[in-house]
């Protein structure tokens, strides 16, 4: 019989796949679908220290293999996720989650975090320094290592859990940046968030989002995602969470063989709600295919 369990600093999950931030809500709502348990764990909704409507509409734009958002982390503010979101997924999924927390400042970063390092429904901090869709704040803190590391001490600072680094693609050396997280106490990190994208409305000659550009996300960017763990494994000593257009088994495989842990599943969920389970039901198969008996054992298999 297949192993499929993976380990996350700690954190030990019954499969790697996991419901990427901003594709799956809170989780809750996709407990009307599916037993969401069978989920390795759930990567909550970005989460900023004030609630956020997001971006003037249209934020949704669709391409071939993907689509791009603007969506602008809206959400309703980390004391209504403590207070409200966390609650009502305990009562149908029973395992830690995975907070996903971005900010305008080193203060709002260390800010939530602080309040999430006290809630035992949380089991990791994947730290968003990567969110291509606001202004001064996400993506400007990813693209230097800099202002990546600083986020990383202050975070580490405030919080006993596991922190993660979520980096984004739109630079020109990744495996600099999350070297600069992991020399500043990281303790993994997390990679693609989106590519940054726009569309075209050939009626009206102006960009299909109002904000203009947007994150691109889909199957079409696998093979960026892929490429960007490989170089990150090479270059780090902690784990990774690979995505990035998964939307297979057998992707799931080739993440890990290039270096990720654990996987996300993003944009195939607005596809597919049964995406996750759907993976996790064909990873049995695929692994038996491939001959693989334990999915830790082909972490970074293909370095």
């Amino acid at each position: 019989m297949v192993n499929t369990r993976v380990n996350l600093s700690g954190l030990p999950l019954d499969n790697p796949v996991i419901p990427a931030s901003g594709t799956f809500g809170f989780g809750y709502e996709f407990a009307e679908l599916y037993d969401i348990n069978v989920l390795g764990s759930i990567a909550l909704k970005g989460t900023t220290r004030e609630p956020r409507f997001g971006n003037p509409l249209p934020r949704i734009a669709e391409c071939s293999d993907g689509l791009i958002n603007s969506v602008g982390l809206q959400n309703p503010g980390v004391n209504a996720v403590i207070d409200e979101e966390l609650p009502k997924l305990a009562r149908v999924f029973h395992k830690p989650a995975i907070a996903n927390i971005s900010g305008f400042s080193i203060e709002d970063y260390a800010y939530c975090a602080e309040r999430l390092d006290a809630d035992d429904r949380v089991g990791l901090l994947e730290i968003n320094v990567s969110c291509p869709n606001v202004h001064n704040g996400g993506m400007s803190f990813g693209t230097d290592p800099a202002s990546a590391a600083a986020v990383t001490r202050a975070v580490k600072a405030v919080t006993k859990k596991p922190v993660y680094m979520k980096l984004t693609p739109n630079v020109t050396d990744i495996a600099a940046i999350a070297k600069a997280c992991e020399d500043a106490g990281a303790d993994g990190i997390s990679l693609i968030n989106t590519l940054l994208g726009m569309r075209i409305d050939l009626k009206k000659r102006a960009p299909v989002i109002a904000n203009k550009m947007g994150g691109f996300s889909g199957r079409a960017i696998l093979p960026v995602a892929l490429r960007m763990v490989w170089q990150v494994y090479e270059a780090v000593d902690i784990p990774i969470i690979g995505m990035g257009g998964v939307a297979s088994a057998e992707d799931v495989i080739e993440m890990l063989l290039a270096g990720a842990t654990a996987v996300q599943v993003g944009a195939e969920n607005l596809v597919n709600p049964w995406a996750c389970p759907r993976i996790i039901a064909a990873l049995p198969d695929a692994m038996a295919k491939y001959g693989i008996d334990k999915l830790e054992d082909i972490i970074g298999g293909a370095h």
